[in-house]
């Protein structure tokens, strides 16, 4: 079997470099087809980057260097995904606060489309927190990394630091999307073998729904014939965080959630102006959704995601209440676009010279929480009426496990009655299982504090759906104890009841 060569490098002092390119000798171990590689140097941007290649990625590369920042006591590693001469993908790594050699492997990918991960860093579920108007980040005691080495990455193109050279949008289809990722884990595997044993759990919030099924289903279909020279990914887990995965069910429970009584705290009159505005628009919406199921296409999937984002998701945000968190109201030219201070906060930190330099960003790059344009061009397309929880049942039928959770204020990408009755819908062999199993309740381990309600099915929780309290859309942001609590239990698979 012919060994496959994969090339790197590794950040040093500027000194250290006669050119902009040198070499050191080869690592690892030759055998399988597997880990012939050679370290290489290059400097680009006035910085100096540990470059990763391989010969089956002719068209992909990673380049990293390691920060100190946010909690300079664990490990880091950041750089870029380079997809072709011109494409770059931003990642950000932190080892587990834990034993990482033994932890498992998260990678974590926020919405929009268009929403950088570094929200999710900065402001749920990283080892720190944005604080102090921006100026600072404060220790986050309760990261997913004191659990999981955890992988924060910025896509597609044009998200957060992630940009094209000539500022074009370039990809508009997660499943295209879908392939730079699997590029990107095999590259971080042959620079990184010692994580490429351990389990791999993927996680997506909001439009994460459709992203994360895209990649996961990317990756179990590379898994069943594994090229020369690459590796099979350890892929044990989905975890969709108040996700969007079914449309027509979810967009169908937003009057029951807003209007029926299905809300925690009572926000709309059901006897009110915006509650009738709901009705019709409602079964419309469903109609276009099932159109477009039935014969997916842009023709048929684009009139669904614009008549159901106008006319159902819109009259929410204008409401003056916060979609992502129907107990607080909203004003976006005070509370910033996001309804949220951090947002803003997470820019400002993001975009100081002396952080880019950290982190291996080109000091012209400017970084923005949300890409507007990036959700324009997905809208376009009609990915946002697919149905991509159709992607999840082939994988959870072998073994794949499957977490589904939502906080009950969140609107944003509808509710956690549709998530619940999409969950349950979801064709696999444990769909009589799931659909007899009743709500339990969930106490965090930490405070004994009734957390949420869950519902499982299968020995290892295969398939499970939380119910989180008093959370929002970024449920790690409204309940941290809990939500540490909850990827522990996944993570370690430990019953939520």
């Amino acid at each position: 079997m012919k060994a496959l060569t994969a090339l790197l490098a590794f950040a040093l002092p500027t000194a250290a470099f006669p050119s902009s390119l040198s070499q050191q000798a080869i690592l690892g171990n030759v055998g399988n087809g597997l880990e012939a590689y050679q370290k290489q140097y290059i400097a680009q941007n006035n910085m100096n980057y540990e470059l990763v290649s391989h010969s089956s990625f002719n068209d992909h590369r990673l380049r990293i260097v390691e920060p100190k920042l946010c909690d300079p006591s664990v490990q880091q590693y950041s750089g870029y995904l380079d997809i072709s001469e011109t494409k770059h993908l931003f990642f950000w790594f932190f080892e587990s606060r834990k034993s990482p050699s033994t932890a498992p492997l998260i990678l974590w990918l926020n919405g929009g489309p268009g929403g950088s991960s570094l929200l999710g860093m900065l402001m749920e579920l990283g080892p720190c927190w944005i604080t102090d108007k921006g100026k600072n980040t404060t220790y986050n005691p309760h990261s997913w990394n004191t659990e999981a080495n955890i992988i924060f990455l910025d896509q597609p193109v044009q998200v957060g630091f992630s940009y094209d050279d000539h500022n074009r949008n370039t990809v508009n289809t997660s499943a295209v999307g879908a392939q730079d990722v699997y590029a990107f884990f095999q590259l971080f595997y042959h620079r990184f073998p010692e994580y490429s044993t351990l389990p791999l759990h993927i996680a997506g919030e909001s439009y994460g729904g459709v992203y994360v099924p895209n990649i996961a289903n990317v990756v179990y279909q590379h898994n069943k014939d594994v090229a020369v020279g690459l590796r099979h990914i350890n892929l044990a887990s989905v975890i969709l965080a108040n996700a969007l995965s079914d449309p027509k069910i979810q967009y169908e429970s937003i009057f029951d959630y807003a209007c029926g009584g299905g809300a925690p705290y009572r926000v709309f009159d059901p006897e009110g102006e915006l509650c009738a505005s709901l009705r019709t628009p409602t079964d419309i919406c469903v109609h276009l959704i099932k159109a477009c199921y039935n014969a997916p296409s842009r023709l048929t999937c684009e009139p669904a995601s614009v008549y159901c984002n106008t006319q159902l998701m819109e009259p929410l945000g204008l409401s003056g209440y916060n979609p992502y968190d129907i107990r607080k109201l909203c004003q976006p030219e005070v509370d910033g676009p996001l309804c949220y201070d951090e947002s803003v906060w997470i820019d400002k930190w993001m975009n100081m010279p002396a952080n880019k330099i950290a982190l291996g960003v080109p000091p012209e790059r400017n970084f923005t929480a949300v890409n507007m344009a990036i959700n324009h061009d997905f809208l376009a397309t009609g990915e946002m009426a697919f149905d991509t929880k159709a992607l999840l049942p082939e994988l959870v039928n072998d073994g794949i496990r499957l977490l589904v959770y939502a906080g009950d204020c969140d609107t944003m990408c509808t509710n956690y009655i549709g998530k619940e009755r999409w969950v349950e819908a979801l064709n696999t062999k444990f769909h009589n299982e799931f659909s007899k199993a009743k709500l339990l309740p969930w106490y965090d381990s930490a405070t004994g504090r009734h957390a949420g309600e869950v519902r499982s099915a299968g020995t290892a929780g295969n398939l499970t759906y939380v119910r989180i309290y008093d959370a929002g859309h970024m449920a790690p942001y409204d309940q941290p104890e809990a939500l540490l609590d909850l990827i522990t239990r996944w993570l370690r698979e430990i019953p939520f009841a």
